[in-house]
Formats: structure tokens, sequence, C-alpha cells
């Protein structure tokens, strides 16, 4: 897995540990925490070091002790001395001697040395910084799902403050506030740190440098992550370089050894190459990770404007209310994420979309809406004993094997891996095809459920791109802040037992979020309760005003004509394209492929004309 790789952690490193999956990212901190002995080399460290290690197999830890008590471990030290006190003090009640009263005095200096009246408070502003109620803090530790008993020990191992710091993928159970809340730490962090995460912003936000996990060796980046992309392609393009120049080189070493090989006079030369191309350190050709792919999502029929709509909706777990008589709409092209910290009934709210979760009020599902639902119980509902290829062929599309082979190739599955068992897959692998079986259902309407869990970044920016070019409507749960800032147009979130809605990206929410002081929130939330009260009469339009408000009405409406009609031939073309005399015709695929990214064009010509129409219809109308 690795060959004669060097790596140098020094006291206050902040290092972000990348690459593909399944090469040895998580090998690596075991070896560093003495989990796996190397082959060969040395792993050393200082004797005043201590490493904390947060990794998946802590999932599995259970006691009946509180979550408190759990975190405060952490102390174990201190915890000992405070049982000894309180022994101490209970002895004193009918034994009062001045031996005891001594031993109780270093008792507690070594208490207050180790900081002992501290600890419960440290511990509980971190449990509650990573999403934990007060009231929740004596709970027993079993009484909560791995991803919460995850969080608690990352707790626990925060407060031990270790001199490093191993954390693999600690983003996965914690919701966006938690997340901020890691960041802000690991920051301020004292020791060194070391992180495995597929969550770029999380990186990005922690990381002062990047180490790279490729080829059985590992390279360090000075830098974050985005710094690493930009030094990646910079050093690809040199590296690339080198490789072609050696390889013209060896070309021309080979010619002149295969001309002259025969040639007695030439012997020496011949030989003295050939030797020289037996210890010729070789440059690796450049593999280009970033893989780009064209998607071809077909539906069998569009579905109407309105997909969802959700009207008065209640929804309550006994004492606990998730929504009050919410309203939200649902239109066709709306791409949404539903954002906002756990336990706000994000998932809930997603079922109650898919109608398979009992509410008061009304849900009404759109014309001709087909809906796909892609959420991590997807990955255990695969069939483990089929192949890649034949789990695809089940989901009953009528796609044959070649168009099924290039949806595989798109989700990194090429040549003989569509052939691999479902069993033998890794956890991102398996995301992946369960990822390509919702996307080949020929729904219009999907709903994705933290799609971006286990994915690498090479499979995540593949999804970004499957999402940018999906022409139907979604509706996504995510955490990962650079997923929905590429691929939402939408934010929803649930505030005050509503369903909210920001009409814009997330980039957009986030700065308009900045800028909101606690007194204009308030405003905000309260807007649409006091709107009938307080929201002066609108000034009549003169005459003149009407006639230009009609005109830009007509304008927009002859717009939206237009973009239906592009779009109905757009999805001609698409089926065109389908046919096999034009899918297996490379010159007719071609020409079919040309008009087809015409049509697109105009698509995104008319669609910015559209926008601009309707800012300029509603500036009118206020």
């Amino acid at each position: 897995m690795y060959e004669e790789a060097n790596l140098h952690i020094k006291p206050k490193d902040k290092i972000g540990l990348i690459g593909l999956n399944g090469t040895g990212k998580s090998t690596l901190l075991k070896l560093i925490n003495g989990e796996y002995q190397a082959d060969k080399g040395e792993i050393s460290k200082s004797n005043e070091c201590t490493v904390g290690f947060l990794n998946q197999d802590l999932l599995s830890y259970q006691t009946d002790d509180s979550i408190l008590s759990v975190a405060m471990e952490a102390f174990a030290e201190a915890v000992d001395t405070q049982r000894k006190i309180d022994k101490i003090l209970k002895q004193l009640e009918t034994e009062y001697t001045d031996k005891l009263v001594e031993k109780l005095t270093k008792l507690q200096e070594k208490f207050e040395r180790l900081e002992g009246y501290t600890m419960q408070a440290k511990a509980e502003e971190i449990l509650e910084g990573i999403g934990f109620n007060t009231e929740d803090l004596q709970r027993p530790l079993r009484e909560f799902s791995g991803g919460w008993r995850m969080r608690v020990m990352l707790a626990k191992l925060l407060l031990e403050q270790p001199s490093l710091l191993m954390l693999d993928e600690p983003t996965n159970h914690l919701d966006l506030p938690s997340i901020e809340w890691v960041e802000s730490y690991l920051r301020n962090y004292e020791g060194a740190v070391i992180v495995v995460s597929h969550d770029r912003e999380f990186i990005n936000n922690t990381v002062t440098s990047i180490v790279e996990v490729a080829n059985r060796d590992l390279t360090t980046y000075e830098g974050n992550y985005d710094f690493y992309l930009e030094e990646k392609e910079l050093r690809s393009e040199i590296q690339q370089n080198a490789y072609e120049n050696q390889q013209q080189k060896i070309k021309q070493t080979e010619q002149f050894i295969n001309r002259f090989r025969a040639k007695a006079t030439k012997a020496r030369q011949v030989q003295s190459r050939v030797k020289a191309l037996e210890k010729m350190d070789k440059v690796d050709e450049v593999v280009d990770e970033n893989a780009v792919v064209d998607f071809n999502f077909t539906f069998k029929q569009k579905s109407g404007r309105h997909v969802i709509r959700l009207e008065d909706v209640s929804k309550s777990y006994g004492d606990l209310t998730i929504l009050k008589k919410s309203t939200a709409h649902i239109e066709r092209g709306d791409k949404i994420a539903l954002i906002g910290a756990n336990g706000k009934g994000k998932s809930t709210l997603l079922r109650i979309i898919a109608g398979t979760e009992p509410i008061k009020g009304k849900r009404e599902e759109g014309y001709n809406v087909n809906m796909g639902f892609y959420a991590q119980h997807q990955l255990e509902a695969l069939h483990i004993n089929n192949e890649i290829l034949e789990e695809l062929k089940q989901e009953g599309t009528d796609k044959s094997e070649l168009q099924l082979r290039q949806i595989l190739g798109s989700f990194l599955f090429t040549g003989d891996d569509v052939f691999k068992k479902i069993k033998v897959l890794s956890g991102g692998e398996k995301s992946r095809v369960a990822l390509a079986k919702t996307l080949i259902g020929e729904a219009n309407f999907l709903l994705l459920d933290e799609p971006t869990n286990h994915l690498d970044f090479q499979s995540e920016n593949i999804l970004i791109q499957a999402m940018q070019q999906y022409q139907g409507t979604f509706i996504t749960v995510s955490h990962n802040r650079h997923f929905v800032t590429n691929v939402a147009n939408k934010i929803w979130y649930i505030e005050d037992q509503e369903i909210k809605e920001y009409p814009g990206t997330y980039s957009e929410y986030m700065y308009w979020k900045s800028k909101q002081a606690p007194k204009k929130e308030e405003t905000f939330t309260q807007k649409s309760e006091k709107k009938v009260k307080k929201e002066k009469p609108k000034t009549p339009k003169t005459p003149d005003q009407e006639k230009l408000v009609k005109n830009a009405q007509k304008a927009l409406s002859d717009v939206e004509n237009k973009i239906a009609d592009l779009e109905n031939k757009a999805k001609s073309i698409e089926e065109e394209m389908a046919q096999p005399d034009v899918f297996g015709n490379p010159d007719k695929l071609a020409d079919v492929n040309a008009k087809y990214q015409k049509v697109k064009d105009e698509l995104d010509s008319l669609n910015s004309e559209w926008e601009e129409k309707a800012i300029e219809l509603e500036e009118m109308e206020g």
C-alpha cells in the first residue's frame, strides 16, 4: 500500500489527508496509532506525544453511563481524584482527624491543578457545541443512535487534548451548525491535527497543509485544499512534460538499439544504451482524476408545472412538533437543498414529500410526477451477490447493455469493473451503484438524502456534474456545503415549525444570513404575520404604467413559450440520439450532437433572457 513513504508531523500542524477511496488513508492513521505495524521503515514519536484517534469503529461502543460521564472520562485522573475527595468528605462526617484533613487538602490542591473544578463546564460546552441539548447530557449513551454516539466520542477526544488528534471522516455524523463549531475549535487547537474528510469546505476551513495519498506515496502541499488544486495542476503539467520528453528519449534510444543491434562495430554503444534504459528512473504519466462526464437523462414524460404542494401540513411525534400548519410548493425545475441542524425534521419532511409519512393537512402531487428516492438504505437494498451490470439491468429500464455500461462508465466503473460483485465493493463504490440505479430510473423528480456520504472527491464531482445536467426537479438533504453550493437554486430550512424558503443559491443564502442582525431577523420572521396589518396600500399605476406592465407580461410569456418549444425540440433530439441507427453511426451521432448542442445553447440564452424579463416585470409590479 505504501513504498518508502515519508511524513514528518510537527507540533502544531493541521494536515488534511486526501486521496481516492482505497488508497490507504485510514491505514496510515492506524499505522500512526500503532494498530498496524509497518513491513519496513520506522514510525517514531516523542515520549511526551499522545495520540487521539476518532474512527468509525467507535460506533459500536455502548454503555449505560450518561453521555456527560462518558465525555468526562477524558479527565480520568481528575475524576479519580474527585472520587477520593468525596470518599474522605464522607469519612469526615463521622471520623474527623487531622490526618484526613491533611489528605483532603492535598487532594483538593491536586484536583485544582488538574482543572477539575472546570472539567464539567468544559464537557458541557463541547457536547452542546456539537449538537446536544442540555437536557440530553444525563441520558445514557446507549439510548442514542450510532451517529450521536460518535459525537460523544469526538467530544471525549477534544477534551483529552492529545498532542496529535486524528479524525477519520468526522463530519459524517454532524449537521451544519456542529460542523462549523468543530471547524472553529480545530483552527484554535493547540496540538497537531490530521483530518481525513470528503467535505472539502471542512478541509479548506481547518487545515494548513494537504498530504495526498497516491501511487503508494505521500506528497505534501503547503496550503489548504484550494491551494492544493492549483499547485497539483501546476505540478501535473510539469510532470506530464517530463513524461513526454522522457518517452521521446526512450523511443529514440530503442530505435538506435534496434537499428544497430546486429552490428559488431556498434556493440559497445548499443550495450551502453541498453544499460541506460534499465537504470532510468521512469516518470509516471499523469492520470486525470477530475473526470468530466456527460449524462444523457431521458424522461418518458415531463412533469407538470406544480410538482408537490403542501398546504397547512402539521406533523408531530408525541409532544415533539416538527411542523405546524406549514405550506410549501415545489415547481418544475426547482433544485432545492434542505439544510439545517439535525433533529429539526429534515428527513421527516423528505418522507412527507415522498408521501410515505402520515400528516395532518394536504399533500398534493402534480401531473405526470415520476418520483425517485435515494437514501442510505438504498445501499442495504443492493443485491450483494449480483454483479454491478446485472444490478442495473434489474432496475427494469429499457436501456441496452451498451447504454448501461456507458452510464456505469460515468460513475467510474469501466471495463471489467462492471462484472464485480456488489459484496466486494467499498462503501463509496456501493453508493455510486445505488446513485446510478436512482438516476437511470427516468424519474423526473428526485429526493436525495445525504447523497455525498461515503463519496470521495472524485465521485462527489461526478455526482455534482450529474445533478447539474439533470433536467428534472429535485430536493436534497445535505450537510456538504460544496455539493449544495454547486447544485441548488433554492434553499429550504425548518424554523419555528415552518418550512422557510430562500429563493437563491447557498452562497447567496449565506450572504443574506450574514447580513441579518437579530433585530432584522425578527422583523423578517414576523413579516408574514404582520403583513396584512402594517403593509401600506400600493400607489395606483397610471394608464401608461399599466400598459408597460402588460407589455412586459406579454414579453415574458413569449419567452416562456419559446422555452417550452425548445425543451420539446431537445427532447425529440434526445430520443433521436437513442435510436440504434444513430447511436451506432459515429457520423450521424456527431451531426445530431451538434444539433442538440445548438438547441441547448439557445435554451441557455432564453433562460437568461427570461430571468432578466422576470426581474424587470417584478420591479414594475412592485
